[in-house]
């Protein structure tokens, strides 16, 4: 098996459907397999099976969390390649076999990943560098607006977006990456996401991983994927986020412990 393509569900039945059909019919020079796990979402997925029959199911009987749910379908992937996908994705004709074709013809790049636009066609800001410690609250409070230059440059706004380049991490919503790893000391490894993280940060973890090992994390424009992204942790005024919003907890959750784990100094700089 040549590609796994993952994709977590939990309460997204309707942009999941489309996302599947945006995969499209597969490339005639791969053999992939696409795995679709519903993390306990409660959605009615019966005749999913019907209309897509490729796919392989997988119902948890919990969530897991995005990074939990990812690896249960990891899983069950064969593929020399393992491709991540929201369900809040349409990908655009020939995205996938860009990202493949560009990790085959480069060994040392361990992870790709597309260019994301908004469903209105404008850029997503989707490759980042190292966030600091500071970063979430600027990017959640007010203060943000005295420091945007810190806040641009974590966005990576002094980029065009245009050309190929290693970056420090990329969105997860769109992913592509090896199987199994070999890192600088010889020793090969199997991604997979920290399952600390419930929910955010798991991307970021991710990207280091590889890094740490030796290899690169590159973002490939010229593959286009189109993400219906809304901010689930956003949802209300930062002030009252912490006293309404489960998924703002989950986020200053997933914060410390990607401080605790990786320190407060952003390294790996590239």
């Amino acid at each position: 098996m040549d590609l796994s393509i993952v994709i977590v569900n939990y309460k997204s039945r309707t942009k999941l459907i489309s996302c599947l059909a945006s995969v499209g019919p597969a490339e005639a020079r791969l053999r992939r397999e696409i795995i679709v796990v519903d993390n306990d979402s409660g959605d009615d997925l019966s005749g999913l099976k019907t209309e897509f029959p490729e796919i392989n199911l997988i119902l948890s009987p919990k969530n897991l969390g995005m990074g939990g749910g990812n690896n249960l379908g990891i899983s069950h992937a064969s593929g020399q390649y393992i491709l991540i996908l929201n369900p809040d994705t349409i990908i655009r004709p020939g995205a996938i076999a860009v990202l493949v074709s560009y990790l085959e013809a480069h060994a040392s790049i361990a992870m790709v990943g597309p260019k994301l636009l908004y469903p209105d066609g404008s850029l997503q800001y989707s490759c980042l560098r190292w966030p600091s410690f500071f970063t979430p609250l600027l990017r959640r409070t007010f203060l943000g607006a005295y420091f945007p230059a810190a806040v641009d440059s974590f966005v990576m706004k002094d980029f065009d977006h245009q050309s190929i380049r290693p970056v420090d991490w990329l969105m997860g919503s769109c992913l592509l990456f090896r199987r199994e790893i070999v890192g600088r000391d010889s020793r090969s490894f199997r991604p997979f996401f920290d399952e600390r993280y419930f929910m955010y940060f798991e991307d970021i973890d991710l990207a280091r991983q590889i890094w740490s090992c030796g290899h690169e994390v590159v973002y490939v424009p010229e593959a286009v994927v189109v993400h219906d992204h809304t901010r689930g942790s956003a949802q209300h005024p930062w002030y009252l986020a912490v006293f309404l919003d489960r998924l703002a907890w989950r986020h200053i959750d997933s914060w410390l412990k990607y401080f605790i784990k990786w320190g407060f100094k952003r390294k790996l700089k590239i």
